[in-house]
């Protein structure tokens, strides 16, 4: 898999820590928080969401719900006191937020997108239910690539790296060979892939925030995150809101 053939190299980033080392201003950043964000960012624009503007901190939240925002959120899965509801992709699944816009704070997806909005980057947001759509996108950007796992509280996290891993894969076999990569993790994060894709539901019985998930009965989105493919939508930062370009 290793290559240097290939005009655009393809790089993932394993945890919002290890940002630095890979940090460019000119790539594709595409971000995933499996478990939920991203794969809640693609059920609401299913839902015919008008756009989600991320945020990191609580006193962000609390400022756009006092200017009449509808607020979702959540700190260790938590629901924030100022939210209305939480980050679960059936939360985005509610008619009434269609043609709505919709502040999400999470305790991993919108820290890392705030970690990438800078300079020339373009920034798609990346699941399992949009990975050839976003995928195809992205290459169509004739960008780096560099898929950004947003991780557990800046670890290492399995089920964002499994995607990372679904997402390589398909980028070099679809690319036409415009892509390559000399990137170990993203070697690896195929490994895992390459293992765990006969039945990724079942491999993702194996991450520790499944079982994080389980102790606070949150884990009814599982069988939905991992399903591949059942969207088209493409979320993509402008500027300060995602919108579905798909």
């Amino acid at each position: 898999m290793y290559s240097v053939k290939g005009k655009y190299t393809v790089e993932v980033c394993f945890s919002p820590l290890s940002w630095p080392l890979f940090e460019r201003q000119d790539a594709v950043i595409l971000i995933t928080d499996i478990f939920r964000a991203t794969t809640s960012m693609c059920a609401a624009f299913q839902n015919k969401v008008k756009s989600i503007i991320p945020v990191a901190e609580i006193e962000e939240s609390i400022a756009y719900k006092e200017k009449g925002y509808i607020v979702s959120g959540e700190r260790d899965g938590k629901k924030l006191d100022c939210a209305e509801f939480g980050n679960s992709p059936f939360n985005f699944m509610e008619l009434r937020l269609q043609g709505k816009t919709v502040v999400m704070n999470t305790t991993n997806g919108t820290q890392a997108i705030k970690m990438v909005q800078k300079g020339d980057n373009v920034v798609g947001m990346a699941a399992f239910s949009n990975r050839d759509a976003i995928c195809n996108w992205a290459m169509a950007q004739k960008r780096h690539i560099i898929i950004f796992c947003a991780g557990w509280k800046k670890r290492f996290s399995l089920e964002d790296s499994l995607f990372a891993g679904a997402a390589v894969d398909y980028i070099l076999k679809n690319g036409k060979g415009d892509f390559h990569t000399m990137c170990d993790s993203a070697i690896a994060s195929v490994d895992i892939w390459n293992q765990a894709k006969s039945n990724p539901r079942a491999y993702i019985e194996k991450a520790a925030h499944r079982h994080r998930l389980r102790k606070m009965g949150l884990d009814d989105i599982l069988d939905y995150s991992m399903q591949l493919n059942i969207s088209y939508c493409i979320p993509v930062l402008r500027g300060h809101e995602i919108v579905d370009i798909g």
